[in-house]
């Protein structure tokens, strides 16, 4: 009976002990996806040419402290845009508005009427509808984030993956009639042309991948692999595309 009742009181203390791993294996797992989603949001920041602010995690919610006022709504896309996280906000709450506008009191005094007033005009940024036009925008926008990739792989960079899914969105808006041709390039390494040509195709097929996701239909899409890139095309580990007509 004695051996029983030892083992009785052995049971609770048991239970404590596996609580008490659990709990630490779940806190390690948490810190760690808290560090990841951490580190690739402020490359992400950081590849768009926005510093002067920190942003932490709990769980998958990120928090965006210290941006200056003109940065920290574009800095909240770019974070809720990294995969894995389910929300971000502004430390204090939201994003930023913009400063309010006292309203002009009303004119006490009619304007004088025209028998030939015409509707007044509005205007508006309209997107590229010919070749050129979304050509010279998606230029534009690949100079400014590149699509590239780390040394060696198919992997794109944090702020290469953001720059593909800017150019979905660019593409999915453009007229039906044309396509477009991602070429891949890739610096000079072991193996020679023929392990070059593979992984240029394999990063142009991962920026398809990318664009299909963001909705361009795959059938406007086509893919090259240049090889190794000439000095002064632009970079090594990178992506072009290129507009076409159907």
């Amino acid at each position: 009976m004695s051996g029983a009742r030892g083992w009785l009181r052995l049971i609770p203390v048991a239970l404590l002990v596996t609580a008490v791993l659990a709990g630490v294996v779940t806190w390690v797992r948490a810190d760690g996806i808290e560090g990841d989603l951490a580190g690739r949001s402020r490359s992400a920041l950081a590849a768009a040419g926005i510093r002067g602010g920190d942003v932490s995690f709990s769980g998958r919610q990120a928090t965006l402290s210290g941006f200056p006022a003109d940065q920290a709504g574009r800095a909240l896309g770019i974070v809720q845009g990294v995969e894995g996280v389910e929300s971000a906000e502004v430390s204090g709450g939201a994003a930023p508005k913009p400063p309010s506008v006292t309203p002009t009191p009303p004119s006490t005094t009619s304007p004088p009427r025209s028998s030939s007033s015409a509707p007044p005009t509005t205007t508006s940024s309209a997107p590229p509808t010919d070749r050129a036009g979304v050509q010279k925008e998606l230029d534009a926008q690949l100079a400014d984030t590149p699509i590239e990739f780390k040394p060696n792989t198919a992997q794109l960079t944090p702020a290469g993956t953001q720059a593909a899914r800017a150019v979905a969105k660019l593409l999915k808006g453009a007229p039906d009639d044309l396509r477009y041709r991602i070429t891949g390039h890739v610096a000079a390494g072991p193996g020679g042309r023929a392990a070059a040509v593979r992984l240029s195709q394999t990063r142009a097929r991962a920026v398809m991948r990318l664009l299909t996701a963001g909705g361009v239909p795959a059938n406007r899409l086509l893919v090259r692999g240049s090889g190794t890139a000439a000095p002064g095309e632009g970079g090594d580990r990178r992506v072009e595309i290129t507009v076409e007509e159907r």
